[in-house]
């Protein structure tokens, strides 16, 4: 499946990066690259992951996450991945994510309540 990524800068500093498709072994550097740039460009306070559309991941899609997470640290940029589905979001707090990503609790409680835990 071909993967989408398109980042934007805001004017409040944040870079938005939205990520459509699936994050996988195929597209994890392309994620991971994008990720990059968008923290190398216009040094952002902040870089949002948005995925909203994405629609899979797996353990490279995740470190392709990681990876962005760092270059984000690297530059003192906030790091934080917004819109995940329910199944995303149990992924990343089963893996310790959540947290990391900077997912505020009220994100890490709906998992509870879509799991039914």
């Amino acid at each position: 499946m071909q993967n989408a990524i398109r980042s934007v800068l805001g004017e409040d500093g944040t870079a938005l990066v939205t990520v459509q498709g699936e994050i996988d072994f195929s597209s994890a550097d392309e994620v991971a690259q994008g990720i990059r740039d968008a923290v190398s460009h216009g040094s952002p306070a902040e870089v949002r992951i948005d995925l909203t559309d994405a629609s899979f991941i797996d353990s490279t899609g995740l470190g392709a996450l990681i990876e962005g997470y760092r270059a984000a640290t690297e530059a003192r940029t906030r790091f934080v991945v917004t819109n995940p589905s329910p199944s995303f979001r149990r992924v990343l707090s089963v893996t310790g994510l959540c947290e990391l990503f900077g997912m505020e609790d009220g994100q890490s409680a709906d998992l509870s309540q879509a799991t039914g835990t």
